[in-house]
């Protein structure tokens, strides 16, 4: 990782420090050196994608899948075993009802799409299919297949040079499968994603520079371009192959350290996305009430960066349902909606999609602890940006929300949506695998017709 020696660095009033922020050079891919990944990405010979304006995709997964009726599909009409505490409220698309516990959501449901009979899921506690349109299968994690992330890496490439195309933002876990922010199956690691949390990067020093000189973010920055008009003058440096060469460029950019620092943002952006903290939330062994990634990922997009992925909250509610999820809603509620008013605020909505879901439903009946138990027959997703046609809700359940009832839709079919969103066509695209043979993206390739 980037280190920079000097004296114990004080903390900032987010509890975050500056040698946490200073770290970010570590951006960890399995454990290999930055040069050892670029080498491995020249030997796959990855193809480059469009220059700016590009196209963007940022993944939100709900680890431990989310209660479908109690988030956008209620049951009013259902025994009260059923359907629980919580009460639907209108939205400001007609007819359309979700929780009252998103309520700014149910504001601006003309700009999102709600899917209410997704199917698909295995009963596993992973993020696997949501990265990837794959569970765990056979042949491994995602059973070998490329998250969206590491697919469109190969068949895109950077937008910049010194930004990586793929950002993992997901936290280590507990519950280790939780923790996978899109692996990279058959290509390997040259398109996995580039995580700043992670760890396995080689020690770097820069030479002549302490933290004592590094006080504040405009000195980080300037430090970093003294480095390398520095490096630059150096034999030893212009002696090194290019890949770590290139692995310099990236870890000294400018542009990607800036796109890291939400420091740079203004507060009033920071209070309307929430912050949030890094901690499990409510101390399991899930993701984070982390909304500060939300605003960080529509940095990293605008920096250059195609896909985006982060993982939100703990629902595996077994237990404490109607008292944790109002909390938990709440949070997820501010978050969502401040990047999708985000994204219009900016004029992205047509550039930058945004999916958030699970890996399967909850239980219709109640159980004893007051909680809901895995249920794979259906699940629920819901859809924004991307030039998508949004204020609708697609499919539906039977009454008691067992089973998806009108317009089934299957994971892979939002993963095709996502990949025509980005201008690969999932019904002709192909990636060699180790053994130099065409694989498709995905089974079911093709795009949800009601939103293109």
């Amino acid at each position: 990782m980037l280190r920079i020696f000097g004296r114990q660095p004080s903390a900032h009033c987010d509890g975050r420090t500056r040698r946490h922020f200073l770290q970010i050079g570590g951006l960890a891919l399995g454990g290999a050196s930055l040069p050892q990944l670029l080498a491995a990405e020249q030997s796959v010979g990855g193809v480059r994608g469009r220059v700016l304006p590009h196209k963007a995709v940022i993944m939100i997964y709900l680890s431990g899948g989310p209660s479908h009726q109690d988030m956008y599909d209620l049951k009013m009409e259902a025994p009260p075993e059923i359907r629980g505490s919580f009460r639907p409220i209108s939205t400001n698309v007609a007819g359309v009802e979700i929780c009252e516990h998103l309520p700014r959501l149910a504001t601006m449901m003309d700009r999102v799409a709600i899917i209410r009979s997704l199917h698909g899921c295995p009963d596993q506690h992973a993020s696997d299919l949501c990265m990837s349109g794959y569970p765990i299968g056979a042949r491994g994690r995602q059973d070998n297949h490329p998250s969206l992330g590491s697919a469109v890496s190969r068949l895109q490439g950077p937008v910049d040079p010194s930004v990586p195309p793929f950002v993992g933002l997901t936290i280590k876990t507990r519950h280790a499968p939780y923790s996978n922010p899109g692996y990279p199956g058959f290509l390997g690691t040259a398109h996995a994603a580039f995580q700043p949390e992670g760890q396995g990067m080689v020690d770097m020093r820069l030479s002549g520079v302490t933290l004592e000189e590094l006080r504040d973010r405009q000195s980080l920055l300037q430090s970093f371009d003294r480095f390398r008009r520095g490096a630059d003058a150096l034999a030893q440096y212009r002696g090194v192959d290019a890949l770590t060469q290139k692995a310099f460029d990236v870890l000294t950019s400018s542009r990607l350290v800036e796109a890291l620092d939400l420091e740079r943002e203004d507060a009033v952006v920071r209070d309307r996305y929430g912050r949030g903290s890094a901690d499990p939330a409510f101390g399991e062994d899930a993701g984070p009430h982390w909304m500060d990634q939300f605003l960080m990922a529509r940095r990293l997009v605008e920096a250059g960066v195609r896909c985006v992925t982060l993982s939100f909250g703990s629902w595996d509610r077994h237990g404490a349902n109607f008292e944790r999820l109002p909390v938990q809603l709440a949070r997820f509620d501010q978050g969502i909606t401040a990047l999708i008013e985000d994204l219009h605020r900016r004029d992205l909505q047509d550039d930058v999609s945004v999916v958030a879901w699970g890996e399967f439903g909850r239980t219709p009946r109640i159980n004893k602890d007051g909680g809901r138990d895995h249920w794979p027959q259906v699940s629920c997703c819901l859809l924004a940006g991307g030039g998508m046609r949004t204020g609708q809700v697609i499919g539906s359940t039977n009454r008691l929300g067992e089973v998806p009832q009108d317009r089934p839709v299957h994971y892979q079919e939002v993963f095709a949506t996502l990949y025509q969103r980005l201008g690969i066509d999932a019904g002709t695209a192909t990636i060699p695998d180790q053994a130099g043979r065409p694989q498709y993206l995905l089974d079911q390739r093709d795009p949800i017709r009601e939103l293109i």
